[in-house]
């Protein structure tokens, strides 16, 4: 018998929202799901389809919708709400209303007792990550993004394809801004326990490159992907529910969230995504990679896009 109901919250039933809770209802990996959304009608409907769906799970979930005083027991409160950006509409702008949805959000959620996880989906996912942690007052171990684990996903599975292997067995992450400014440190990158470097040495100069450009590639697939359907919620769904079957599990597994950084890397006061141990309580640790001087540079200047975009809306 189970000690403790393994609960979720899941603020906000768009796409991003409910990919995840379907993923979760899917995997069965929490005992009791609620679903929040300031539309409590589409709430109710998504609640209704996911429990129609209960008879073909592998395991049985008390799925509902309702309110925030409903996630004050809840382990962790995925934020996976906000605005569409609008046409001709600058980042800064943007986030600014992204923040207001945040405030909106957080003021009840704490208000009812929450006292668990803020994990983050919402973008751009570093900045929001710090202001979820700003505006909670929470340690800073219990506020995370979702980073740049669907970043280091993809690479991984590009890298697999190209080796012939299973992505499971790729070990090589993206770090830095979920965004424009992040990258691929090479000189961490593995397949299995073979340096892809190492690799790369007796391989014709054709096929070095087009490994390198796979940093390019992994970047800009977001973008790929809503050019053709319009939106990304699969993958980024899948990395929440990695994300939180950790922290239920107390798995200490190692992956790339958006954290907050105090010193760690040479950097100070900024949310980036990077590998971190992942625990119930959260951010256990950040793993520090060790850094070529051009890739360290690399992280540097991230860091410092996502420090200007905080400050340019007072963050």
């Amino acid at each position: 018998m189970k000690d403790k109901i393994r609960k979720i919250a899941v603020i906000g039933t768009g796409f991003v929202g409910m990919s995840f809770a379907y993923a979760m209802l899917c995997d069965g990996g929490c005992d009791e799901m609620v679903l929040v959304d300031i539309d409590e009608k589409k709430a109710a409907g998504e609640a209704m389809d996911l429990n129609h769906g209960l008879a073909f799970a592998r395991e049985n979930m008390k799925i509902y919708a309702g309110g925030y005083a409903d996630c004050a027991d809840a382990d962790v409160a995925v934020l996976a709400a906000g605005v569409s950006q609008k046409p001709g509409e600058d980042r800064r702008a943007l986030l600014s209303r992204n923040i207001e949805v945040f405030r909106a959000i957080l003021l009840p959620l704490l208000s009812c007792g929450f006292n668990g996880i803020l994990l983050a989906a919402t973008n751009p996912v570093d900045v929001m990550s710090r202001a979820a942690w700003k505006l909670s007052g929470f340690d800073k171990k219990r506020v995370l993004g979702t980073g740049t684990a669907l970043d280091s996903a993809r690479l991984r599975y590009l890298l697999g394809e190209k080796f012939s292997v299973d992505p499971k067995n790729v070990h090589a992450y993206v770090i830095g801004e979920h965004g424009d400014s992040e990258l691929c440190p090479w000189s961490q990158a593995y397949v299995s326990t073979k340096a892809v470097i190492d690799i790369l040495k007796d391989r014709p100069q054709e096929e070095q490159e087009a490994i390198f450009a796979l940093s390019k590639e992994v970047s800009g697939a977001a973008m790929r992907v809503i050019e053709a359907k319009k939106a990304t919620y699969y993958g980024i769904g899948l990395a929440l529910l990695r994300i939180v079957k950790a922290i239920l599990s107390d798995e200490k597994s190692i992956l790339t969230v958006s954290t907050l950084l105090q010193g760690e890397y040479g950097e100070e006061d900024v949310f980036v995504g990077v590998p971190a141990v992942i625990t119930k309580d959260g951010v256990r640790e950040v793993v520090s990679l060790s850094l070529t001087p051009q890739e360290t540079q690399q992280f540097h200047l991230s860091c410092e896009t996502l420090r200007q975009l905080g400050r340019s809306v007072g963050l």
